[in-house]
């Protein structure tokens, strides 16, 4: 991805929307980067797809996930160390 500063985003706005209309384009702020600027298009695909992940507290996770959990750790602490 490539990265502008945001001094390079006030100062070099044409360049900044040229890059983002061919990929996503990080803005950094003090060195790190803090926002993405992307195209309406991009932002469509992404938005579209959704994201379904959800996370939880174990103690406020649903039933069936906390039993799917279960059986995922057993199976993993029974299977023999590998060898790399």
């Amino acid at each position: 991805m490539r990265s502008f500063s945001s001094t390079d985003l006030a100062n070099k706005t044409g360049d900044v929307l040229a890059a983002a209309a061919q990929g996503p384009v990080a803005i950094n702020r003090h060195g790190k980067p803090r926002f993405v600027v992307l195209s309406a298009e991009q932002f469509e695909r992404i938005a579209a797809r959704g994201d379904t992940r959800r996370s939880y507290a174990v103690a406020d996770m649903p039933a069936d996930l906390g039993r799917l959990l279960d059986e995922a750790l057993a199976e993993a602490l029974a299977e023999p160390p590998h060898d790399h």
